[in-house]
C-alpha cells in the first residue's frame, strides 16, 4: 500500500502550525486510505477512478485563465452544466473516484492532498471549519489533481508570501468550479434587470444559492467586474455579520453531509460485517466509533427512511443487501 506520509510530513515542516496535531492528521489520512482499500479488497469492490487529464503550467502564463478553462471543461466532462453544486462531496466521491474524509487539523490548515498509484486521490478537509469553507477547501484540493497530482501537499488558509503558480491554479479552479462565470453573470444580470440594483441582500442570497461564503462570492463578483473592487474588504472591515443577515433574509442553512467518512466507505464496512467478513470490533475500528454507536449505524443503514436528504434511495424495512436486482424482485 502506498505510503502517503513522507511527503506530507516534509510539507508539514514548512508550516508554522501545531506540528503534533498536523502529524496526527497525516497519520489519520494514511489510515483512512489503508482501511478504505482493505474494505474494497474484502468486498471485491474496487473504487472506479474517473480522473481528469493532467495539465502542465510552465512559463509566464495566465494561471487564472487556465484554471477557469479547466473548471469549465471539468464541469462539461462530468455533465454538471453551470448550476450550483450542492452535493460537491458526493460528486467527487461517486463520479470521480476521489477518497474524501473530514479530519481534525490545526485551524490554520484548510486541508491536504495526496495521490498514490494503488489508492488514487485522497483528500482530507478540516472538520473544524464551516461548511462553506470545507467545500471551498475540497474544490481547492481537487484542483491539485490537475497540476501536481504526484506532489502531496498541505494547504494553509493564508500564505505569508505570494502563492506558487500551482497553488494559484488550485484556488482559481475552486472559485470557477463552484461559481461558474456564465451562471453568475446571468443571475446578477437578472437581478439588476428587475431591481435596477444589486444590494448586499442580493450578495447574501447569491452566496447561499451557490453554497459559498459571502466573502468568496464577493471576491468572485469582483473578479468578474460585476461589483465594485474593494467590496469584500469593505464588508470585512465594517464588521458585517453574515449569520445575522442570513436570519433577516430567512436563508436556511444548506444541508451538507457531516459524516467524516464517505457513505460508500461506511456501506462497505457494514456490508462486510453483515456478511461475517469482519467482527463487530473490527467494524467499530473501521467506523472510528464505540460498539454502541456502531450498532446504531448498522441499524440506521439497514432500516432507514425511504429517501435521504441527499436524494439517495434508502429503505423503510430491513433488506437483504445481497438480493439480486437482475432477477424477479416480486
Amino acid at each position: 500500500m502506498a505510503d502517503l506520509q513522507p511527503h506530507l510530513r516534509a510539507a508539514a515542516q514548512k508550516t508554522s502550525v501545531d506540528n503534533a496535531e498536523l502529524l496526527q492528521g497525516i497519520a489519520d489520512l494514511q489510515h483512512f486510505a489503508d482501511d478504505y482499500c482493505e474494505l474494497e479488497r474484502l468486498m471485491q469492490a474496487p473504487l472506479v477512478y474517473n480522473y481528469p487529464p493532467e495539465l502542465r503550467i510552465a512559463g509566464r502564463v495566465d494561471v487564472a485563465a487556465i484554471a477557469e478553462a479547466a473548471a469549465i471543461q471539468e464541469r462539461q466532462r462530468l455533465g454538471l452544466g453551470d448550476q450550483p453544486l450542492l452535493r460537491l462531496r458526493s460528486i467527487l466521491e461517486n463520479d470521480v473516484g476521489v477518497r474524501v474524509c473530514y479530519g481534525s487539523l490545526p485551524s490554520a490548515i484548510a486541508g491536504m492532498f495526496a495521490y498514490g498509484s494503488d489508492v488514487g486521490c485522497c483528500i482530507m478537509v478540516n472538520w473544524k471549519h464551516p461548511a462553506e469553507r470545507r467545500r471551498a477547501s475540497l474544490a481547492h484540493e481537487y484542483g491539485h489533481l490537475f497540476v501536481n497530482r504526484y506532489s502531496p501537499g498541505i494547504d494553509c488558509l493564508e500564505y505569508q508570501r505570494r502563492r506558487p503558480a500551482k497553488e494559484r491554479f488550485a484556488e482559481a479552479f475552486a472559485m470557477s468550479f463552484l461559481m461558474p462565470a456564465s451562471s453568475i453573470r446571468r443571475r446578477v444580470n437578472d437581478i439588476v434587470t428587475v431591481t435596477e440594483d444589486f444590494q448586499i441582500a442580493d450578495l447574501c442570497r447569491l452566496s447561499h444559492m451557490y453554497f459559498v461564503s459571502v466573502e468568496a462570492m464577493a471576491f468572485r463578483l469582483q473578479g468578474l467586474r460585476l461589483i465594485a473592487k474593494g467590496t469584500r474588504d469593505h464588508l470585512k472591515e465594517s464588521g458585517f455579520q453574515v449569520r445575522k443577515a442570513s436570519e433577516m433574509l430567512d436563508l436556511l442553512s444548506n444541508r451538507e453531509s457531516r459524516h467524516r467518512l464517505p457513505r460508500r466507505y461506511v456501506f462497505l464496512a457494514v456490508s462486510a460485517f453483515e456478511q461475517g467478513r469482519i467482527s463487530e470490533g473490527q467494524l467499530a475500528r473501521f467506523l472510528r466509533c464505540d460498539p454502541v454507536t456502531t450498532r446504531g449505524i448498522v441499524a440506521g443503514i439497514l432500516t432507514s427512511q425511504e429517501v435521504s436528504t441527499d436524494g439517495e434511495i434508502e429503505f423503510r424495512q430491513p433488506v437483504d443487501t445481497q438480493r439480486s436486482l437482475l432477477t424477479d424482485v416480486v
